[in-house]
């Protein structure tokens, strides 16, 4: 790492508006302002030319699942082809290449490719093996009949508390299981060993640093669906020093259990105490599913299936555990997608202490007395822009059940910003790609970014609602300085004093027409003045 670093020859992204350069020494920044002036304070700074792109602060993902994406693209990774018979071939293909593998399992498959967004078993019995692969938005599994077998699932096996087993007619398991279901036959997936879970993290930070993205906050550390513990693999890399981005990991609050966990809670953040890159310190409550298989919590029953949902933790207990939670100096990350789910969160979450940043992760449908509420508690709303358009799961699967006036209530960043909220942004990868220049093209546009598999949808450059459109410096504060505040992290801004956790831009989406954002790429990207990415 060179001492001192110029950058110029393009614009520089600053709370107060554009500059020309920034001089970083030491991995800080150490001065910003016009080129001139800093050539003259710096004349042997090692030079980065902009070349006429941007240079911005570091992104920052608030609601992002590293670890699982990495697994997931070692293994039957299906989220870059969408359809039945791009998938079967993809499994194919995945399983004459591994033979010797017990299990077919991995996934990123989309509902809206199927009818009524369901798979079938029959659809994987070619295959001799169990099958086991993850629907995109990891709320369902897809499985075999051999699957279902060895797990005992039968017509007479009862849907779990929190979830469900679909059926055929006649009651047979039909081959997808939705939420806590899918543990039924997860837990019995091979395990992944310490050495892939480490190989997972370091793939997966190789592939945030080509986005741009030099931190984020782990939205599920500790085991769920199937998952595997994933804090042990945080503290190794941390203290080896392999982590070297900016971390925070969400702890998993486990909804079968109540405040007894809570002791538990606070062991497991003392572990990661005085480590530079990683910190344990929030918790992830997961409040309800998503409206594509009814589970989100919604207020008056779904159109034409009846239901309003599940509360996965009893909203009269909830305020309980979040102020113990507040008062012990945790974080709370809430997942909430429907509108009951965001105004229980937003109920327990009253009387907090705004210090602690909690945030509500996805808060697609808000009920719009509901919308005021996020900036007079102090409560930050994460939001994931991409899923705001029209695409096959939304118009299909979520907007019919919904009903016209409840659809209208979907992701309303315009609102939120309007009443003050603070906004941190994420992607889930990998649910959705981690690019966050996609992310904010969507947030200015309203449209499928062009290149995403679902950009050839009939409506997908129909803009969704776009009265909720934000401009790109709020979307691009969001992503930045934001989800930086929400993590507790020192980056985020580029100002002096700041670490030097910068994102060459290969232009300025600023000087771009706003349907053109998408073409952003990043060239090059710096954590404490430290080059980890050159495209």
């Amino acid at each position: 790492m060179c001492a001192e670093i110029l950058f110029k020859g393009g614009r520089v992204f600053t709370p107060g508006g554009f500059a020309e350069a920034v001089l970083v020494r030491d991995g800080r920044i150490a001065a910003v302002g016009r080129e001139a002036d800093l050539v003259r304070l710096a004349p042997g700074a090692e030079p980065v030319d902009l070349a006429g792109g941007l240079l911005t602060p570091g992104f920052v993902d608030a609601h992002i699942h590293p670890v699982q994406a990495g697994l997931e693209r070692a293994k039957c990774d299906l989220s870059g082809v969408f359809g039945l018979d791009a998938y079967l071939t993809k499994i194919a293909e995945y399983a004459a290449a591994h033979p010797d593998r017990e299990w077919i399992d991995g996934g990123g498959w989309d509902m809206s490719a199927f009818p009524g967004g369901l798979p079938h078993r029959t659809q994987l019995d070619f295959l001799d093996r169990p099958v086991y692969l993850v629907q995109r938005d990891h709320h369902a599994a897809w499985v075999n009949t051999r699957a279902l077998e060895l797990a005992g699932i039968t017509k007479d096996t009862p849907d779990p508390a929190d979830g469900r087993i679909e059926r055929d007619p006649d009651g047979t398991p039909s081959g997808v299981l939705h939420e806590g279901a899918m543990d039924l036959v997860g837990l019995l997936t091979p395990r992944p060993t310490a050495a892939d879970l480490d190989a997972a993290l370091m793939d997966a930070q190789s592939h945030l640093f080509s986005l741009g993205i030099t931190g984020w906050q782990d939205a599920i550390v500790g085991s769920y669906a199937g998952s595997d513990d994933q804090l042990p693999v945080y503290l190794s890399a941390a203290e080896s020093g392999r982590l070297k981005a900016r971390v925070v990991g969400a702890l998993w609050w486990d909804r079968t259990r109540g405040a007894e966990q809570i002791p538990e809670l606070v062991e497991r953040r003392a572990r990661a105490d005085g480590l530079p890159r990683f910190r344990a310190t929030a918790v992830k409550i997961m409040q309800d599913g998503i409206p594509e298989n009814f589970t989100a919590a919604v207020i008056e029953p779904y159109c034409g299936c009846g239901g309003t949902g599940l509360s996965y933790v009893d909203p009269e207990l909830l305020p309980g555990y979040v102020k113990e939670l507040d008062a012990l100096g945790f974080q709370v990350h809430f997942h909430a997608i429907g509108e009951r789910a965001v105004r229980e969160a937003l109920d327990a979450l009253s009387g907090t202490d705004p210090a602690n940043r909690h945030h509500i992760a996805h808060v697609q449908i808000i009920h719009p007395e509901d919308v005021p509420r996020f900036a007079r508690i102090g409560v930050t709303a994460n939001i994931q822009p991409l899923w705001a358009t029209h695409h096959a799961q939304m118009d299909e699967l979520c907007i019919p059940y919904l009903g016209p006036e409840r659809a209208r209530w979907q992701y309303p960043f315009a609102d939120l910003v309007r009443h003050g909220t603070r906004l941190a942004a994420g992607s889930d990868w990998p649910v959705s790609s981690a690019d966050p220049l996609q992310g904010m093209h969507v947030a200015v546009n309203r449209t499928e970014p062009g290149g995403s598999v679902h950009a050839s949808y009939p409506t997908a450059q129909t803009p969704f609602l776009p009265e909720q459109r934000i401009d790109l410096r709020t979307i691009l504060t969001a992503y930045t300085a934001g989800s930086a505040w929400v993590n507790g992290s020192p980056a985020g801004v580029i100002e002096p004093g700041r670490p030097a956790d910068l994102v060459v831009l290969d232009r300025d989406p600023f000087a771009l027409e706003p349907g053109e954002i998408w073409t952003t790429r990043v060239r090059m990207t710096f954590l404490d003045g430290e080059c980890v990415y050159h495209a």
